[in-house]
């Protein structure tokens, strides 16, 4: 069993100071209509807290007010529940064996959690944290997500080759459809149209149009894909390479790939800001989340975190980055620096809280 102690990076005050400083020097220089003078450092990425959870924590998902993170943890057959304002854990529940992706409805009513180790999603309610039901769904279940209209949740099977369509209203499983090897991660794009599943084992991503619930296409990624992220305008879907250490970019209007970033060792979680400019790829190897930067698809930012990070999700009013670190037993939270023009504050690592509204890991 892993002893983790909790601690928490605060910014000194002379970097705070110094940060507040650049901001007046560049208001200003807006102000007065200054030549000559510089944009504002941009404040980094900062980690400003990290917190123990249960052994080999893996996904993580995040409620849609912003207010807890739901992260599983393969090893003790639990999710830890973070409350965000506080950043500690306010309940732990015990769900199947070897819990490894979860979901949460756009209501925050119900997070789904797959199972990986009993072919089971457990239903979480998330007013009790009890779980209501358990679904049986096919062998080794890994991915989930749920349909923006939660009518929906979309479950990869990982030895089956298969994606287990759970109708929520009554958490039965309306339908099977067959994709790639090894199914692992799996995303619904914001109108509910299309899901994307990452076939791990072909190098591949089917398409499946969801009114129909068939594959309509297959896209051709890197190796040993793991992880899709799609956009907050449905434009492009963002696809983890683990092997080649590298972040494959669909074009979704065509299912065409039209970038490829390299990224850091073991690519896995990914998740986009709400404003569609920023996409945090989780290195399991390095201990670290890559910042790619939409516009140019670069990275621009690299943030160390803990011991193999592999979930990470970002609250809805994209102020933080939760980080899933499997073998430290911990969660990281990412500040993330906000831009106004040229004047760039972080504003989170000012308070070390999360807030807002919520994004689902997929």
């Amino acid at each position: 069993m892993n002893h983790h102690r909790s601690f928490r990076v605060y910014p000194t005050v002379s970097g705070r100071a110094r940060r507040l400083m650049l901001g007046v020097t560049t208001i200003f220089a807006m102000a007065l209509g200054m030549g000559g003078v510089g944009a504002a450092t941009a404040a980094a990425d900062t980690v400003i807290d990290t917190i123990p959870v249960g052994n080999a924590p893996q996904g993580v998902a995040i409620t849609s007010d912003g207010s807890h993170a739901y992260v599983t943890n393969i090893d003790d057959g639990t999710v830890s529940v973070i409350e965000t304002a506080g950043n500690t854990v306010a309940a732990t529940v015990p769900v199947g064996v070897s819990p490894l992706g979860v979901a949460v409805t756009p209501d925050g009513s119900h997070a789904y959690v797959t199972n990986s180790g009993d072919g089971s999603v457990s239903v979480i309610e998330t007013a009790g944290n009890t779980v209501a039901t358990t679904v049986a769904v096919g062998n080794s279940p890994v991915g989930v997500a749920v349909t923006p209209d939660g009518s929906h949740a979309y479950v990869t099977n990982l030895f089956d080759g298969s994606v287990s369509v759970i109708e929520t209203a009554g958490n039965t499983v309306a339908t099977t459809v067959p994709v790639g090897v090894f199914p692992f991660g799996v995303g619904v794009t914001p109108d509910g149209s299309h899901a994307y599943v990452v076939n791990s084992g072909d190098g591949s991503v089917s398409v499946i149009e969801t009114a129909g619930n068939t594959v309509i296409d297959t896209v051709t990624v890197g190796d040993n894909p793991r992880r899709v992220a799609i956009t907050p305008d449905g434009s492009h879907a963002y696809v983890t390479n683990r092997v080649g250490n590298s972040v494959s970019v669909i074009e979704t209007a065509g299912n065409t790939v039209v970038d490829t970033v390299p990224v850091g060792n073991d690519p896995d979680g990914v998740a986009i800001t709400p404003d569609g400019s920023r996409v945090y790829v989780a290195n399991g190897s390095d201990g670290s989340v890559s910042v790619i930067e939409t516009a140019g698809n670069t990275v621009i930012e690299t943030v160390p975190v803990g011991v193999f990070p592999l979930g990470v999700a970002i609250t809805p009013d994209g102020s933080h980055a939760y980080v899933a670190n499997r073998d430290d037993g911990t969660v990281s939270v990412i500040a993330i620096e906000t831009c106004l023009g040229s004047l760039c504050l972080d504003f989170g690592s000012l308070t070390g809280s999360g807030s807002g509204a919520g994004s689902v890991f997929s």
